[in-house]
């Protein structure tokens, strides 16, 4: 990752809850840290498409000062592999799908969003849990809020 980054793409299954609330929270962080940057998020399925993340999700991220309400689920594209300079999948099945649907040649920018965090951090490599189904937006919320501190310090590094 030692190209500079212009473009990041956050990526799990639906695009309801764990993608679209790395995308609200990283833009206000880099908003905050005065960095233009081109940010979204989408899923590896399709079942969501134009509706808005999860009411959980976006109840949480209000609590700590994130708006999502205006983002809408989309299912990611091949023209995202070219578009994006940093695509961070939530989890090791996104990556792994990620991978596959891939054109032949892209650049090496497919990561697993945990894999950012420094290497002494618990959930280094582990994947971000999906809210969905265990109804901890809390704890995923944090969690989101450290990763996205990780890519920004990344980003910012010479």
């Amino acid at each position: 990752m030692t190209q500079q980054i212009q473009s990041i793409l956050f990526v799990c299954l639906g695009n309801i809850c764990r993608s679209p609330t790395a995308e609200g929270v990283f833009r206000a962080k880099a908003q905050a840290a005065g960095l233009d940057l081109q940010i979204d998020s989408c899923g590896t399925a399709g079942w969501h498409i134009g509706k808005s993340p999860d009411p959980r999700a976006r109840a949480t991220a209000a609590g700590q000062g994130y708006d999502l309400n205006p983002l809408r689920a989309r299912q990611v594209t091949q023209s995202d592999f070219e578009k994006f300079d940093l695509i961070l999948a939530m989890d090791q099945n996104n990556l792994n799908d990620l991978r596959a649907i891939a054109p032949c040649g892209h650049p090496a920018k497919l990561h697993k969003f945990t894999d950012i965090l420094p290497p002494d951090h618990p959930m280094t490599g582990a994947d971000v849990p999906d809210p969905y189904y265990e109804d901890n937006f809390g704890e995923v919320l944090a969690l989101i809020e450290e990763g996205s501190d990780a890519v920004l310090t990344m980003i910012a590094a010479p």
